[in-house]
């Protein structure tokens, strides 16, 4: 066929190999998109086909996304949660925006609350955030919004409290209460919070909640709370052990605190 079409048999060989490249790299493509939550834009699919051993272009993966109808949860408008009636404590803010922390054991804590459906009814969520590797060391799930959610997500860290130097929120009273003081005093724990109105001084983790919001609570439809739970309880270790994080330098949150550990070692 080669010697009727007159066409050298090193550019059918070439030809051949480019289409079996291409189906390998469309099928790494899809692949890489499903299994992160479809959350992943052309620059983490490029990250994670580069471990995997394909060199490819930004370009090219927009291209086959375009192709394959693949389009990331990102580009779903955004709903703005409401604003919550802040306390009038004096505490002061000691964070001060400093979210890049460099040691690596949990010295520096901050958390939010969110909302989301359950069946008809508004259900909460609280997740506990390590400034230093962006990793969730904390979660719960409940129908109110109190300090009891907290605690329960504190229960939930693995490891000594006391660790933790600093918990940092914004100024809403479920984290400025009775309870949450006694909590805090017992491990020692050292309170900052946000200045009044200022979302930007608790910015990593109202960030990091429009993440769960785009990638998990708007793809989900939770039947019960113990649905959620499980589902919050999936997402978390997907986070924690398979996300890769552009801020980390695309390592997931537990490759970032093992490779920090390994050079104090």
């Amino acid at each position: 066929m080669c010697d009727v079409l007159q066409i050298a048999r090193s550019t059918f060989y070439y030809d051949a190999q480019e289409r079996a490249t291409g189906d390998d790299v469309t099928e790494a493509v899809v692949d890489t998109f499903h299994k992160n939550r479809k959350a992943y834009g052309t620059r983490k699919i490029k990250v994670k086909l580069r471990e995997r051993g394909f060199i490819v272009s930004r370009r090219r993966i927009g291209r086959i996304m375009k192709e394959q109808g693949l389009v990331s949860s990102y580009t779903v408008a955004q709903y703005k949660p409401h604003k919550t009636a802040c306390n009038t404590a004096t505490t002061a803010n000691v964070l001060d925006r400093e979210f890049e922390q460099t040691e690596a054991k949990r010295f520096v804590v901050v958390s939010d609350l969110t909302y989301v459906k359950v069946q008809n009814r508004w259900h909460y969520i609280c997740v506990l955030f390590d400034l230093f590797n962006r990793e969730i060391i904390g979660h719960s799930a409940g129908p109110n919004k109190d300090a009891a959610l907290i605690s329960r997500a504190f229960a939930s860290v693995k490891g000594d409290l006391r660790q933790i130097q600093w918990f940092h929120t914004d100024r809403g009273s479920e984290f400025k209460n009775q309870k949450m003081d006694e909590l805090l005093e017992t491990f020692e724990i050292g309170r900052s919070l946000s200045m009044k109105g200022c979302p930007y001084d608790n910015a990593v983790a109202e960030a990091t909640y429009k993440i769960m919001k785009t990638e998990f609570v708007n793809q989900m439809n939770f039947q019960s709370l113990r649905h959620l739970e499980l589902e919050l309880y999936d997402y978390v270790n997907w986070f924690n052990k398979y996300r890769i994080q552009g801020t980390l330098g695309y390592m997931t949150p537990v490759q970032y605190r093992h490779a920090a550990l390994k050079k104090v070692v």
